[in-house]
């Protein structure tokens, strides 16, 4: 719909399920907050979609999947669910996650390593009964199999969160809502890019300045400071012309660059 069209008088159970590319979708399925007040103020419903796929597009795997998710996904684990992960490039560090309200025993890492058994296993998790958020990388999915688990979506009750490179951007993909995840300048803000909602197109980078539990307090006291640079995995031993209140934030351990 566009806004010189006529309105259109529909039942209420179709209507809401209408929008007008102008305007937010309002759909029928819930949605779960994304703990950012910014990006929900940008997703359709104020969160992200339950029984859909959201599609999460970035350079490189690995690098701050925890640090956008890790909010809402202890909102799944403070109501009773689970975190399914499938094919994850990084084991997680437990220690870590559960100081952001993900404990071990609400974590399930399942191993596989084809894409063909990615898949499988991404069904299995969107079938099953439980309240889980599913969290899949599937690098080489195409758009047919990605079809099959925006299907199977629609009967799973969290929310689906779906990895893949950022050249997939160009491709089409049945995923209502597909975001395009990178950092920003140090120290690091997550940087988001709406590429497709149920709305209007944003047209600039949403930044979130989330960092994990207890390390805010290391990063510069100025907007304009910067830490020393680092080699990614390898922090260099404080010298006297170094501050010693600085961290590697790129990706030494996993999780910190999550």
């Amino acid at each position: 719909m566009t806004p010189d069209m006529p309105p259109l008088f529909l039942p209420p159970h179709l209507a809401q399920a209408v929008w007008s590319g102008h305007a937010f979708g309002a759909g029928l399925a819930p949605v779960l907050s994304s703990g950012h007040a910014l990006l929900d103020a940008e997703l359709p419903g104020g969160g992200w979609p339950c029984q859909a796929l959201t599609e999460v597009l970035q350079a490189q795997a690995g690098l701050a999947e925890w640090r956008l998710l890790s909010p809402a996904l202890a909102r799944v684990v403070a109501r009773g669910g689970h975190v399914l992960l499938l094919g994850a490039p990084w084991r997680p560090q437990v220690a870590a996650l559960s100081r952001e309200g993900l404990p071990a025993d609400r974590l399930i890492h399942i191993d596989v390593h084809t894409e063909a058994e990615r898949l499988w296993a991404t069904e299995q998790a969107l079938k099953a009964g439980c309240l889980s958020a599913v969290l899949s990388w599937l690098p080489q999915a195409r758009a047919e199999a990605l079809r099959r688990l925006q299907a199977c979506a629609t009967q799973h009750a969290g929310p689906v969160f779906v990895f893949r490179p950022e050249r997939a951007a160009q491709e089409a993909s049945p995923a209502p809502l597909r975001v395009h995840l990178g950092l920003g300048p140090c120290p690091h803000p997550l940087l988001l890019r709406l590429l497709k909602r149920r709305g209007p197109l944003l047209e600039h980078a949403i930044e979130l300045p989330h960092w994990p539990q207890g390390l805010a307090a290391l990063l510069p006291a100025s907007p304009g400071a910067r830490p020393p640079a680092v080699a990614p995995g390898h922090p260099r031993p404080a010298t006297h012309e170094e501050p010693q209140h600085h961290a590697a934030l790129d990706r030494a351990p996993a999780w910190l660059g999550a």
